[in-house]
């Protein structure tokens, strides 16, 4: 098969949880034999086509910044989607990710001119959180969201917890494909020399929450006054969680590493750590959290109805907590003593997510021309 990729961000230039989907995906179909080829703004330098890991790489305009204002773009998911309208798509499958909505309207048309299959991988749905991210225009995201929601009737949820919010939508057929983990790439990690007690791995961005991890760490300091976190990943919140640190006195307590270029420094760091913790409100997945437990961590994450960490978290794995500082401090202080304990049951629960699990799945899906299986 010829198998299409769409999607703004490129890995590894641009790391996230689609983005490392995406190359995960493209890397093991490409080896199976499958030409793949992924559509996105020109990250590199040179050629707008290049071939890594034996899959063709499109950059068909060059990158404008994903954020502004701490928020999605919108003029840049414009820009996007119009640019994708210039060039010719001849896959017989199309992926595109639902996220930032604009482009799967253009991946639409391009798939009907063509007489082609559109499949949307849908990463998470915000429904009437839009209210929260746009105020007064939120309706316009839900509508358009709604909107996209119909535009095909092969459609990829990541989780459960998505594809529950996407039938809502009024989605026609919906197939759960989960992320996964590299297992045997993990394994071969070393655990770093710089240890820590708690680590997060993501974004600096708003709905991470990381405000709330800082907070819940000024009260864990009373009893554990050597307690250390870290901190890895950048994004427009960095400033403002860094003077939270300052002014709560946890500069000898909370590390920021920044983002690291090389994954397996992020996976060496969680080796060497003693808990995982993922404060976020919004999740379409959690892909960090996995690899957390991969990695032998408990996860520690919060009670939301858009959080699908909590459904990657067991008693044996981690603990839920409500959304406030006391009560995520109280969950880490009884979690960290238990990485040994819990460390076996992780590894387990993780393993069931191999990549190549979920690559056997998505090769079906795409073969399959009528459309969505129904389960």
């Amino acid at each position: 098969m010829k198998i299409a990729y769409v999607y703004d961000a490129v890995y590894p230039w641009v790391k996230g949880g689609a983005e490392k989907r995406i190359h995960e995906l493209s890397c093991r179909l490409a080896k199976r034999g499958h030409e793949v080829h992924c559509y996105g703004m020109k990250w590199w330098t040179g050629e707008d086509e290049i071939i890594r890991d034996r899959v063709h790489l499109h950059g068909i305009c060059p990158p404008m910044p994903l954020y502004s204002g701490g928020r999605r773009s919108i003029s840049q998911a414009a820009f996007f989607a119009g640019s994708l309208l210039a060039h010719r798509i001849d896959c017989d499958a199309i992926d595109c990710q639902n996220f930032p909505y604009l482009p799967c309207f253009s991946a639409k048309l391009l798939a009907g001119l063509s007489g082609k299959r559109l499949f949307i991988t849908w990463h998470e749905v915000w429904g009437d959180y839009w209210k929260n991210y746009l105020g007064k225009i939120g309706r316009a995201g839900q509508a358009v969201e709604w909107a996209a929601a119909r535009l095909t009737d092969r459609n990829i949820a990541v989780s459960a917890r998505t594809e529950r919010d996407l039938l809502s939508l009024g989605a026609r057929k919906v197939a759960v494909v989960p992320n996964g983990i590299d297992w045997q790439g993990i394994n071969r990690v070393k655990a770093s020399a710089v240890q820590s007690d708690i680590i997060y791995a993501g974004r600096l961005v708003e709905h991470k929450n990381l405000d709330l991890l800082i907070r819940a760490l000024a009260m864990v300091r009373a009893d554990r006054p050597d307690v250390l976190a870290i901190i890895v990943g950048d994004g427009p919140e960095s400033k403002r969680l860094k003077s939270l640190v300052h002014k709560n006195g946890l500069e000898k307590n909370v590390h920021f590493s920044g983002f690291l270029e090389n994954y397996n420094d992020a996976l060496a760091l969680m080796k060497s750590s003693r808990l995982f913790v993922a404060p976020s409100s919004r999740e379409g997945f959690g892909m960090a959290a996995l690899d957390a437990n991969a990695c032998g961590l408990p996860v520690v994450t919060v009670e939301n109805r858009m959080n699908s960490v909590i459904d990657l978290v067991t008693k044996e794995t981690g603990a839920v907590c409500l959304p406030t500082e006391r009560a995520m401090a109280e969950a880490i202080s009884r979690m960290l003593p238990k990485k040994e304990e819990m460390r076996l049951r992780c590894m387990q629960e993780a393993r069931k997510y191999d990549w190549e699990k979920t690559c056997d799945r998505v090769e079906r899906i795409y073969a399959n021309g009528a459309g969505i299986e129904n389960r």
